[in-house]
């Protein structure tokens, strides 16, 4: 889990924090990521291919999982919006 020490404790629906990502599959986070941004926004703010070249959900899921650095930045990406999200919402 990405080490995000400025960000807020912000909770999700349910009560958890959401930097704890407590039930949330990388499938779901990375779901959420491409309907949030769209696949070459997600390529500009995360440089690697499986963003890039032919895009889908389970080349990507195959790459992540596989590839820690890779996953951390898409967790911490995930982190950051989904708490600018609801912090936008409870304001």
């Amino acid at each position: 889990m990405p080490d995000l020490p400025n960000l807020p404790d912000a909770r999700d629906e349910s009560g958890h924090l959401i930097r704890e990502l407590h039930g949330v599959t990388l499938a779901q986070i990375l779901e959420y990521l491409v309907a949030a941004y769209g696949w070459p926004e997600l390529d500009r703010r995360i440089r690697i291919n499986c963003f890039a070249v032919n895009p889908s959900i389970k080349s990507s899921l195959t790459f992540l999982r596989r590839t820690p650095w890779a996953r951390a930045k898409v967790e911490e990406l995930y982190i950051r919006t989904r708490t600018a999200e609801v912090l936008r919402k409870s304001s």
